[in-house]
């Protein structure tokens, strides 16, 4: 599933073609995603300019006259900004047409993703409300984590994860980000200390800005607005690299279900 770099990726890639543009049609060929597109908006958004495109965790919200768009790219999404008469693709569903006469064009082979409008705030919206803090802004810090986890006995990689805690922190940067600040996935969420909390942040923060820089980790479907798939994975020091030696000390790494996800880690530099 594309994490918040893959996100912030496709934001980066998108936002050039979109802002300023006004909406001359909205296309859809497919409405079944997650939850069905609203015929309604074929409508409702002809004529809408573009002002912005933010992110808020893995949503990506296209701010236009008198209301937002909340995109999701699902387990296999990706947006790519085309020429309005590319040819199509297998999955293709829906292409916000511009007057520049590009399109934002959504492809999803398993359907798992989502758009919805928002007049007014996109914020209050029941996805976004009860979200956690950003993992890149400043309140994120060992203070916040220390105070959440008080007494918590879930693992504190389930507890990294969890996204009223805080967003956009995926099961690979939760497991590099882990393996950075040298803590155990293991080790309950309660039983972490400030100090390795404040590891952890640093971890975090280093993993996620890293993905940016590289374009995000494309596994298996990822690709951003250009088409191009991110290069992360060639940094990556513990994700899917079961029995490999690891790249500090040496020792295999390590593999095993948590939470009904595969959590990898180095037994020799995470205790």
């Amino acid at each position: 599933m594309p994490e918040l770099p893959e996100v912030e990726t496709t934001r980066r890639g998108i936002r050039p073609a979109l802002v300023g543009s006004r909406v001359e049609a909205f296309v859809v060929r497919e409405p079944r995603l997650r939850w069905r597109i609203d015929r309604g908006l074929v409508r409702e958004l002809a004529g809408r300019s573009v002002h912005d495109v933010r992110r808020r965790a893995k949503y990506l919200l296209v701010d236009l006259d008198g209301g937002s768009l909340i995109l999701h790219l699902g387990m296999s999404g990706s947006l790519r900004v085309l020429d309005r008469a590319t040819a199509l693709l297998p999955h293709d569903h829906y292409d916000l047409v511009m007057d520049s006469g590009r399109c934002l064009r959504f492809n999803d082979p398993r359907r798992f993703g989502s758009l919805h409008w928002v007049a007014g705030d996109a914020l209050s919206h029941p996805l976004l409300a009860t979200l956690g803090p950003e993992p890149l802004a400043a309140g994120f810090d060992a203070d916040y984590l220390v105070a959440k986890a008080r007494r918590r006995k879930v693992a504190v990689k389930t507890f990294l994860m969890d996204q009223k805690i805080v967003v956009g922190v995926g099961n690979i940067y939760a497991s590099e980000a882990l393996f950075r600040a040298g803590v155990s996935p293991r080790r309950a969420a309660g039983r972490v200390g400030a100090d390795r909390y404040a590891a952890i942040v640093k971890g975090i923060r280093a993993v996620l800005r890293e993905a940016i820089r590289q374009g995000g980790t494309t596994l298996r479907d990822y690709v951003s607005a250009d088409g191009t798939p991110g290069y992360f994975r060639q940094k990556l020091f513990v994700y899917e690299r079961t029995g490999e030696p690891c790249r500090r000390c040496g020792r295999p790494i390590r593999q095993f279900v948590q939470g009904q996800r595969s959590t990898y880690y180095c037994p020799g530099c995470q205790t």
